[in-house]
């Protein structure tokens, strides 16, 4: 149970079946999601740790319970960070889809939040090939590596505040169903000049009504 509870439930039959196998596969078609709590390190410096915990464990299960929502695998939480991937086996065309409205969602469980100290994030996401796999002997993990990791951890730290930064890759696959806004040329660490986005929410289908004859 505690196995299926902390890896993607194919990847952990895979290990329970073979585990002395080394388990790495080649991605050619993810969606990494970074999200970060906005000026957290101050915050956190003047709390009691049981308040700091607390405060984490609040938000990151409201997310757990939305990457379950809209079937993602959270990878990992680094610090303050939460890291989402879409596209793991099994494949499923819609994962860019699913991974950009787990980001719409991740703002309006912040905006519903009513207590004394609001949360804001920064959003990044990218989309392209990875490479995943189990490692260590000991506390291992399942983690995902490459460009489009880096990518969305670089979109993520030049992003503004309740805003998903989002590239071209974004854009053009899911510019039928979704609201973008541009944001210009960014100068992204490691990548250069980088066109990106703000994804701005889902558009509206209008119905149509049969008319009478």
């Amino acid at each position: 149970a505690l196995l299926y509870n902390l890896l993607p439930e194919e990847i952990a039959a895979r290990l329970k079946a073979e585990p002395e196998n080394t388990i790495a596969d080649s991605l050619p078609k993810v969606a990494i999601l970074f999200a970060d709590v906005v000026n957290f390190t101050p915050r956190a410096a003047g709390l009691p740790p049981d308040q700091v915990v607390g405060f984490l464990n609040h938000v990151f299960t409201a997310f757990d319970h939305l990457a379950e929502k809209h079937g993602l695998e959270k990878i990992k939480t680094i610090g303050d960070a939460y890291m989402v991937v879409g596209g793991l086996p099994p494949h499923t065309d819609d994962h860019l889809a699913r991974v950009a409205s787990m980001a719409l969602d991740l703002n309006e469980v912040l905006d519903r939040r009513t207590d004394e100290h609001p949360v804001r994030m920064r959003i990044g996401l990218h989309a392209g090939p990875a490479v995943a796999g189990v490692i260590g002997a000991r506390k291992f993990i399942y983690d995902v590596w490459g460009d489009t990791v880096t990518t969305a951890s670089r979109l993520e730290a030049h992003g503004l505040p309740d805003r998903i930064h989002v590239t071209d890759a974004v854009q053009e696959r899911l510019a039928d169903r979704f609201v973008f806004e541009p944001r210009g040329t960014v100068e992204l660490k490691g990548k250069g000049p980088t066109r990106t986005w703000f994804l701005r929410g889902r558009k509206v289908v209008a119905s149509v009504v049969p008319r009478r004859a």
